[in-house]
C-alpha cells in the first residue's frame, strides 16, 4: 500500500517514522504548503514524491492511502479534497472541527464511494482488546464510574492556542480520556458537564468533564495542556477495579479484586512500533475488503464523539471563528 501524508508537522513525521518499519506499507508520497518543506520531509524520511500542493498529491494515481496530519481547522477542506479524487482517508483527531462537518463529510464519502476513518489511535490498539476482554468476563463486577486524566505542558505551541486552528484543550487532549469512557460505557451519555479555564486567546486551558450515563454510572475525566499529570485511567466495578497506565498509550492494564492493593491480574501491551501501525494496518485490510470504514473507529461513533465534544464547547462557551 503506498501511503500519501498530507501536512508535515510533528505527527506526521511519526507517522512516517511508524510506517518506515512497517511491513507492506510504502512510503510514497508527501504534501506540504509549499515544495522546499515537502522535499525537506521527503528527503529525511525517505519518500519517493514531494508535493507543494495537497491537490498533486491527491491527483496522484499511485497513492493508495491519504494520511492527513494537518491541524483541526483544515480537515474539513483537506477530506472533501481527498474526496473529490477518490482518495481514501485516514484523518487525524479531532475528525473536524464540529459535528455538522463530520456529517458533510461522511454523506459525501458515501455518495462518492470513498473509505473515510479517523486515525485515534487509542480504539485500534490491542490494549483496547485486553480491556474489553477483562470488562466482558466480569470479573471487577457492574462499573459505575470512569475516571481519567490526561495532562502535557504544551500550551506553549501555537497551533494549541490558536482558535482559528481548532485550539484547545479538547480537541487535542480531552479527547483521550473522553475516548476511554465511551470504549467502556459505548453509549451516549444522557447528561454532561464542563469546566475549565481559559488560555489569553480564549481557547480552554485544563478542563474538566462530567458524564452521567443510564443506570446512574458516571465518567469523571480530566484534561490540561497547562501541566502534566499520570496519564491513568480507572475503571470501577462492584467486586473491584482495572487500572490502566497511561490512556493514551497504554502500557500495562492492572486488575484489583476487592480491597486488595496488590493486582490479582497483570496484562502487558504487545511491543509496537509506535502505536500508530495499527490504524495504517486496519485501513490497508478494510481497504483490500472493500470497506469504507473501519471496524475498531466506525464513522457513526467518529461522529457521536464530535457531538459529545460540540455538547462540551457549549458548556465551556468555546467557539472557533465561523461556528454559529
Amino acid at each position: 500500500m503506498n501511503i500519501g501524508i498530507l501536512a508535515t508537522g510533528g505527527i506526521a513525521h511519526k507517522m512516517a517514522k511508524t510506517v518506515s518499519e512497517m511491513k507492506g506499507v510504502n512510503r510514497y508520497a508527501v504534501a506540504s504548503r509549499t515544495k522546499a518543506r515537502a522535499e525537506a520531509f521527503k528527503d529525511e524520511m525517505g519518500f519517493e514524491k514531494a508535493y507543494g500542493r495537497y491537490e498533486d498529491l491527491c491527483k496522484d494515481p499511485n497513492v493508495d492511502l491519504v494520511y492527513i496530519a494537518s491541524p483541526h481547522s483544515e480537515h474539513y477542506r483537506n477530506m472533501k479534497l481527498c474526496i473529490k479524487y477518490h482518495k481514501p482517508v485516514l484523518c487525524e483527531k479531532a475528525f473536524c472541527l464540529n459535528a455538522k462537518q463530520t456529517e458533510e463529510i461522511f454523506k459525501l464519502a458515501r455518495e462518492e464511494n470513498v473509505f473515510i476513518a479517523e486515525a485515534m489511535w487509542t480504539r485500534y490498539m490491542p490494549s483496547r482488546k485486553i480491556i474489553d476482554d477483562i470488562l466482558d468476563s466480569n470479573i471487577v463486577g457492574d462499573i459505575h464510574l470512569v475516571v481519567a486524566n490526561l495532562g502535557y505542558s504544551i500550551k506553549s505551541h501555537t497551533r494549541l492556542v490558536d482558535p482559528k486552528l481548532g485550539g484547545g484543550s479538547l480537541l487535542d487532549v480531552g479527547v483521550y480520556p473522553l475516548t476511554f469512557a465511551q470504549m467502556v460505557y459505548k453509549e451516549i451519555p444522557v447528561e454532561l458537564d464542563a469546566h475549565c479555564t481559559y488560555t489569553q486567546t480564549g481557547v480552554d486551558e485544563t478542563d474538566s468533564y462530567t458524564l452521567t450515563y443510564k443506570n446512574n454510572r458516571q465518567a469523571f475525566l480530566y484534561a490540561s495542556m497547562d501541566g502534566i499529570s499520570d496519564r491513568t485511567g480507572y475503571i470501577y466495578g462492584s467486586k473491584g477495579y482495572i487500572k490502566v497506565i497511561n490512556i493514551n498509550d497504554p502500557s500495562r492494564v492492572e486488575v484489583y479484586l476487592d480491597q486488595s492493593e496488590t493486582p490479582s491480574e497483570v496484562h502487558s501491551v504487545p511491543e509496537q512500533i509506535s502505536g500508530y501501525e495499527y490504524q495504517v494496518e486496519e485501513c490497508a485490510a478494510a481497504l483490500n475488503k472493500g470497506k469504507l470504514e473501519c471496524e475498531s473507529m466506525p464513522q457513526a461513533e467518529t461522529l457521536n464523539m464530535m457531538k459529545i465534544y460540540d455538547a462540551l464547547r457549549r458548556k465551556l462557551n468555546v467557539k472557533y471563528p465561523g461556528e454559529e
